[in-house]
């Protein structure tokens, strides 16, 4: 279903796959409920809805609806970036063994999961029919202000 911001409907949903470190997949193992709940509340924090999300051994796939305001590296910025933070934060044993806050491994696999072309076609018909409704409400003639009134 469709998601409303002011003059805006959108439906942006992503299928996202990102993985730790090569040597942090042990770590992302065992601490895979933590991060599972800091991705939430990231997630949360930004609007952005978790349709479905899986944690791996190794690897992370979501399923996410992003509003359209943000672009997908936005938001995988601040997911991997702001929960690496938390991570080593959180169990601060772990800068002393990996040094850096670097967690997460460069990069992530993305794809769009897009409309079929019935429901394209269905919002294109009824968008038109909500304007013609829109005219017809609006019978008031606008005048010219540089011409004065409508003879």
């Amino acid at each position: 279903m469709a998601e409303s911001l002011a003059h805006t409907k959108w439906l942006c949903k992503y299928h996202i796959v990102f993985t730790p470190k090569y040597r942090r997949k042990i770590i992302y193992n065992q601490l895979r409920e933590d991060i599972k709940g800091i991705i939430k509340d990231l997630c949360k924090w930004k609007g952005v809805e978790i349709i479905e999300g899986h944690m791996m051994s190794d690897h992370v796939h979501l399923l996410l609806s992003i509003p359209p305001k943000y672009s997908v590296s936005q938001v995988m910025g601040y997911l991997k970036g702001k929960s690496a933070m938390m991570i080593f934060d959180r169990h601060s044993n772990l800068k002393y063994k990996f040094g850096n806050r670097h967690f997460w491994a460069e990069g992530y696999y993305v794809s769009t999961v897009g409309l079929n072309e019935k429901t394209i076609a269905k919002y294109i018909r009824e968008q038109d029919k909500h304007d013609q409704i829109m005219d017809r409400i609006s019978t008031k003639e606008l005048e010219n202000p540089f011409k004065g009134p409508a003879k």
